[in-house]
């Protein structure tokens, strides 16, 4: 009997040729990505509509031999449900099999992929802020172990990836119909990942020895601090002497080279938040539990935002800043090139993980210790002690285009111009 996969997900309409190189993209994924070894449990999760998708990623992790591979279903349309439902001290509560089954990932060294891509974007739009912020801070710090371990210091190999749905590419490309928009929006993101080159691996090998290269260099130089200024922009991002620049793949913990996001095209470390200080603008929109903020401008004072405006989700993001302490300090600068080819697509796609590789970005939240040298070992004092931000929040914000230089001033005492006009010099 022949099997057929009904013309229910996100794969629906796409050519031969794009299938064939949506299966290339999925073989990046578990193969360099997440680089699954024979025996490792695989977690992928996923909204249903990338079904097709999934079992491609699943096909992939077993003929790597992975022992077994979990499907995790999210559905925000469920979670919306909760939150205009659920008590009031309901919201934050997890039930203890969840983190069970994340901590078994970390003990174990599992492989943990997230798929972004959403069926209904704006399925939260229009709640309570300070409702679906303490839904997320309830799940947040249930999986702290997870984040922090399992992310933070590698001990999981992990990548966070996308997939296109029709109503994300409508927001992304409102004049195309639908159905092609949903197959211009994938033809993007095979682009944009080089999964539309046959040599697809060798590709990603020369694009990472150039950020590699480029990290390595940055982390030489031992700057003592990121000025980044453009229309609307005049910050100070301070930086510990301890920092160490991060791109491309990263080592686990057990010394399995893997690929955190696809796409990337960031250079990023660990600030010392306590060193923010001046105005910034946001140059594109980004999402905050669900809702879009736009035109977003902010204000650092002795490292903490102060103050900030938006013409819309202002009051998402005064929510989500409000988590706690940590949530209104840096915990990452990143810096990219309008080389990349996000940015050239002329793209804005709403979705943090392509945005966010178009531009230099700064987050507010929960830092990264492995951009630090020693904070693998570090006590939560310690990483204090050298302006090492602990937060249960963590989103990215883009603050540049091809207005916005960025100079270093480094420890010896240089000062060295790192990107001018939006391209790297």
């Amino acid at each position: 009997m022949t099997f057929s996969l009904p013309n229910t997900d996100s794969l629906y309409g796409l050519s031969e040729i794009e299938l064939e190189q949506v299966r290339r993209y999925a073989d990046l994924l578990i193969g360099h990505g997440l680089n699954v070894q024979g025996g490792q449990l695989v977690n992928l999760a996923s909204e249903p509509v990338h079904r097709g998708f999934l079992r491609m990623l699943q096909e992939a992790s077993y003929a790597r031999n992975a022992k077994f591979v979990d499907i995790s279903l999210v559905d925000p349309l469920f979670d919306r449900g909760r939150i205009l439902r659920s008590l009031d001290a309901d919201l934050s509560f997890v039930p203890g099999y969840i983190p069970a089954k994340y901590h078994e990932l970390v003990e174990s060294g599992a492989c943990n992929l997230r798929l972004i891509g959403s069926e209904c974007p704006q399925a939260l739009a229009g709640l309570p802020a300070d409702r679906v912020n303490q839904m997320r801070m309830g799940q947040r710090l249930a999986l702290k172990d997870f984040y922090h371990r399992g992310i933070g210091c590698s001990m999981v190999q992990w990548c966070v990836a996308a997939a296109s749905t029709p109503a994300w590419a409508k927001e992304v490309l409102p004049d195309v119909p639908e159905e092609e928009a949903c197959r211009e929006l994938w033809r993007h993101i095979l682009s944009i990942c080089r999964a539309d080159q046959e040599d697809c691996l060798g590709a990603w090998k020369k694009h990472n020895d150039l950020l590699i290269s480029r990290a390595k260099r940055l982390t030489e130089l031992k700057i003592e601090t990121l000025h980044f200024r453009g229309p609307g922009t005049d910050l100070k991002v301070g930086l510990t002497d301890l920092a160490i620049f991060k791109g491309g793949q990263e080592p686990s913990s057990r010394g399995i080279p893997f690929e955190p996001n696809i796409p990337t095209e960031e250079v990023f470390t660990t600030p010392d938040y306590r060193r923010t200080e001046g105005h910034v603008k946001a140059t594109r929109p980004f999402f905050v539990n669900g809702v879009l903020v736009k035109d977003l401008k902010m204000e650092f004072k002795g490292g903490v935002l102060v103050s900030f405006t938006a013409t819309s989700g202002e009051d998402s993001f005064r929510s989500y800043i409000a988590s706690d302490p940590g949530a209104s300090r840096l915990g990452e600068v990143a810096l990219v090139g309008v080389d990349s080819p996000v940015f050239r697509s002329g793209v804005v796609f709403n979705e943090i993980l392509f945005d966010e590789n178009a531009a230099c970005h700064i987050a507010v939240g929960s830092a990264y210790r492995f951009c630090i040298e020693g904070g693998k070992e570090m006590t939560d004092e310690q990483a204090e002690a050298i302006g090492c931000n602990e937060s249960s929040a963590h989103t990215d914000m883009m603050i540049s285009d091809e207005s916005v230089d960025v100079e270093a001033k480094t420890y010896k005492g240089e000062t060295i111009t790192l990107i001018q006009g939006g391209k790297w010099v």
